[in-house]
């Protein structure tokens, strides 16, 4: 959709009051998005993006994860949503880097806001629910890869596929909570009192291991700060089977990454360099790889 139509379209939106200023937001890499601040002066954020089956994304879902979480007071309000377009509130604030996460003393405020998330967002959510299995989530975009030519992966999707099961026998019997499912630190804003947790495209109930490997792995969180990140999540210090089970779940997360980028790279109209970030997750995932490899044998 040309700019102009897209301005158009935001300025039709019945949740306005008076003449409105539009800029686009950058870094979106799965939806676009705009601020927009109206005769109110309030500011806030649309974001604009159907369903995208490939990558599990459903728009119903997304809308009753940031309504919840805002009811958990862990994220902004959301003000309208309809034909592609969710509105909510903007955070002025400092959006977290993956350097900010691993300071010692920022990763405490992280950890209990992702606990908020698993624990008190299902206390409000209305309506049905997806569930986000990160084993299930390759072996759909394996498949999605198999039947396309024009990727940097076909010779290696059988490989790929066999250490996907065996990532999954070795994370063992999991626990369910509500989980976030995307825990870049672009996803975390600091407002100067209180972080805010945003983007809840691919939320749902999962296991509370993803989410932490999902957050040591996008921010390449040290040895040390892992075994910390575990420890102020469980309240005390992992014991052999959480490090194992946790390390294959990084793997997953990696995976997951790599495979998002690859799809991603066939699919979206969106400008953003989709092959260097699918190569850079997998890199991350082979060493990652060879960490558990030498773990379990």
């Amino acid at each position: 959709m040309p700019d102009s139509q897209t301005y158009d379209a935001i300025r039709a939106l019945p949740c306005w009051s008076g003449a409105l200023e539009i800029a686009p937001l950058q870094g979106g890499i799965t939806n676009r998005n705009y601020r927009v601040t109206d005769q109110s002066r309030q500011a806030y954020v649309v974001r604009i993006g159907r369903d995208i089956p490939e990558h599990g994304v459903m728009r119903f879902n997304e809308l009753a994860a940031a309504r919840a979480a805002h009811a958990a007071g862990i994220s902004p309000e959301v003000i309208h949503a309809g034909n592609g377009m969710l509105v909510s509130r903007f955070i002025d604030g400092r959006t977290l880097t993956p350097e900010a996460v691993r300071r010692a003393e920022e990763l405490p405020r992280v950890v209990a806001i992702v606990r908020r998330c698993h624990r008190e967002v299902p206390r409000h959510l209305e309506g049905p629910a997806l569930i986000f299995w990160v084993f299930q989530v390759i072996r759909n975009y394996l498949n999605l890869l198999q039947v396309r030519h024009a990727n940097p992966y076909a010779v290696a999707l059988a490989e790929l596929a066999a250490r996907n099961e065996r990532l999954e026998r070795a994370v063992g019997p999991v626990t369910i909570v509500f989980g976030h499912n995307d825990l870049l630190a672009a996803n975390l804003i600091d407002d100067g009192r209180r972080l805010w947790l945003i983007d809840w495209d691919y939320a749902g109930f999962n296991t509370p291991l993803f989410d932490l490997a999902n957050l040591a792995s996008n921010n390449e969180l040290p040895s040390e700060l892992e075994t910390q990140l575990l420890q102020h999540y469980f309240g005390e210090p992992p014991g052999r089977e959480l490090r194992r089970s946790f390390l294959a779940m990084q793997c997953a997360s990696l995976l997951r990454e790599t495979l998002w980028g690859a799809v991603s790279r066939l699919t979206s109209t969106i400008a953003f360099d989709y092959g260097a970030y699918a190569a850079d997750y997998l890199r991350r995932f082979e060493q990652c790889w060879q960490r558990f490899e030498a773990d379990h044998g």
